[in-house]
């Protein structure tokens, strides 16, 4: 009896370990990939100090790289993730379904409130038109806006070919003005380092007359650690960085901007991971 029992308890520590180190080893995969993704900071427009200078131009640097990644390398990778095409890997297609189901989320959202037709929506980072043409065709006015100018004109030529009416144009997010019922910002935080992550939320919600809707990756001790595993792989092309927000910090900057959080959502997969909030004007 023992003997079964110290057997039957060596294949249970055997199956944990087994289901763990496939976790550590698909997240270490996912990061590998995202880190050809990274991450830029807006740029500083007042300098007090020489060593102010040297994090500006650095900060510049970060930008003008991402703008580049995803004007031509990161855009020819992206636009296939974010299409029907069969010539992506299994990693890049569990990143494709991930999105997918965050942009579902979002969709579900406003079908269930059934009041988004004829609503301005600003989508920001708008990428290929994966949230904002859906959008258009529910009926609401979107103004969409990416970095990349190669990003902005897929979604403006895939509208056409759709025949949806929606205005796409490339800028930054800090350069992004106007007043909409609807803001939102899927999956682009990961863009922006941690400093600059209240900072971006709450230009979102200065552009918002009602609500905003927002994903991140969240920053956990379970994905922090991961994501430092995966850091000793790196991608052979890996040029930029990938940032983890912590929740409480974007949860509070909405509320310092007036806003409070209505439904949340989490979407994980083997390769994505995504906080979605939706926050209302109060």
């Amino acid at each position: 009896f023992l003997t079964c029992l110290l057997q039957s308890r060596l294949a249970s520590v055997l199956t944990l370990y087994s289901k763990t180190m496939k976790i550590i080893s698909s997240f270490v995969l996912s990061l590998a990939f995202a880190s050809n993704v990274g991450a830029f900071a807006p740029a500083q427009r007042t300098l007090a100090h020489p060593s102010v200078a040297v994090q500006m131009a650095t900060e510049i640097d970060d930008k003008t790289e991402v703008r580049e990644y995803f004007n031509t390398e990161g855009f020819n990778r992206w636009n296939k993730i974010y299409s029907e095409s069969d010539d992506v890997n299994s990693v890049q297609m569990d990143i494709r379904d991930g999105h997918a189901q965050t942009i579902q989320k979002i969709l579900n959202w406003l079908q269930d409130d059934g009041d988004i037709a004829g609503k301005s929506v600003c989508d920001c980072g708008c990428g290929v038109g994966s949230l904002a043409i859906p959008l258009a065709q529910m009926g609401a006015k979107v103004s969409a806006s990416d970095i990349s100018d190669a990003m902005a004109g897929e979604a403006a030529r895939r509208a056409e070919e759709m025949g949806i009416k929606a205005e796409f144009y490339t800028s930054d997010l800090e350069s992004v003005t106007g007043k909409y019922d609807l803001v939102t910002c899927v999956d682009v935080a990961i863009h922006y380092p941690t400093d600059k992550m209240a900072e971006m939320t709450k230009h979102l919600c200065s552009l918002s007359t009602d609500r905003v809707m927002i994903s991140f990756a969240p920053k956990t001790w379970y994905y922090v650690l991961l994501k430092k595993v995966g850091e000793m792989f790196p991608g052979p092309s890996k040029t930029t960085r990938a940032y983890l927000h912590e929740e409480e910090v974007v949860r509070n900057a909405l509320a310092e901007a007036g806003f409070q959080v209505q439904r949340d959502e989490m979407t994980a997969t083997n390769f994505y991971f995504s906080r979605l909030l939706e926050a209302k004007r109060v």
